[in-house]
């Protein structure tokens, strides 16, 4: 797979004749799997390669801000599972002022001239250009063959990132899987954080979560795989006595998720944060790259009425997670 950023290609081409998919991707779901699954069969079918475009920031985003729908996946996230579904190229295109001023032929320009484009794989409702003025019968009549795929479905219900976010926020991770075609996560480096539950004994790691806000909110049961190495083997290397609790991967762990903003502080925006405690573990793991899967969902964010109450109750849900831990003893879903 090729990252091609579409603002600094040349105007001509010089990529291979290819077939194109467009959209935000987010969650790269079953209905996006389809999507690439068809574009794989065009491109195979006519020898071209594969490419899909998607946007960053996406769309709602840039016309919304803070106050856009929260990201299911990441750009890296994207990039990842994009990657394993065997894309050729992934062009990212800056969506900005200038990019959502483009007339419907000017975008067609770009598909024609950048992407060297022959075929379009597209959505049913797909719409693009300024005031969304393009559909895919403008495409046709430009000259690109076009492929419209309908809308995919589970249990009679449109598979989609909406449908996906609401399913996230309500807590039922097991059909956010079924969804999505795997298990949710979240992938980030540990970063430093203000070091507070060191204070109440119950050390966590900031990792970040690279989005203006998740889909998540609430203390979730986790399991933590380093992308770089053996998590489990860092720990022990570091002390062997706090090995922590296995996951289900080989050489990750399990802990105590929580996904939150800072109460604390008045902001207009509020910071927020992806902490992970680790039962019995001790050792400085600042600076990796780690993959957060969610597994269970215990309950919502809770206000604490003192500093011994919230000591209480984020033992009283370890413990919980623990047993949660205990009584499955294969991945739940």
């Amino acid at each position: 797979m090729q990252l091609l950023r579409l603002n600094a290609l040349a105007s001509h081409s010089e990529l291979p004749k290819t077939a194109v998919t467009i959209g935000n991707f987010d969650g790269v779901h079953l209905g996006h799997q389809a999507m690439i699954k068809q574009l794989k069969a065009v491109a195979e079918a006519e020898q071209l390669k594969t490419v899909v475009m998607i946007f960053e920031p996406q769309p709602l985003e840039f016309f919304k801000g803070y106050e856009a729908p929260p990201r299911i996946s990441s750009l890296r996230e994207k990039v990842e599972y994009l990657s394993e579904l065997g894309v050729d190229y992934i062009a990212v295109a800056k969506f900005d002022h200038h990019f959502r001023s483009l007339s419907a032929e000017a975008f067609a320009d770009i598909l024609k001239d950048k992407l060297n484009a022959a075929h379009l794989v597209l959505g049913d409702d797909f719409h693009f250009g300024k005031n969304r003025q393009g559909n895919s019968e403008f495409l046709r009549d430009y000259g690109f063959k076009v492929t419209n795929l309908h809308t995919i479905a589970l249990d009679g219900e449109r598979v989609s990132s909406t449908r996906i976010r609401q399913t996230l926020q309500a807590g039922d991770l097991a059909l956010a899987a079924k969804l999505l075609g795997r298990p949710y996560s979240i992938t980030g480096r540990v970063q430093y954080g203000d070091q507070i539950g060191r204070t109440i004994d119950f050390p966590t790691i900031n990792v970040r979560l690279n989005r203006h806000k998740p889909c998540l909110q609430g203390i979730y049961g986790v399991e933590v795989v380093c992308e770089t190495g053996s998590l489990s083997a860092k720990v022990q290397q570091e002390n062997p006595e706090q090995p922590g609790i296995a996951g289900y991967d080989q050489g990750s762990l399990f802990g105590a998720g929580h996904v939150g903003t800072r109460p604390a502080i008045k902001q207009t925006h509020p910071e927020w944060r992806l902490e992970v405690h680790f039962p019995d573990v001790s050792a400085n793991l600042y600076g990796l790259l780690m993959r957060v899967t969610f597994l269970n969902y215990l309950h919502g964010e809770k206000d604490y009425p003192s500093l011994e109450a919230l000591k209480a109750g984020i033992d009283d849900d370890v413990e919980k997670l623990l047993e949660f831990r205990r009584k499955h003893p294969t991945l739940p879903f």
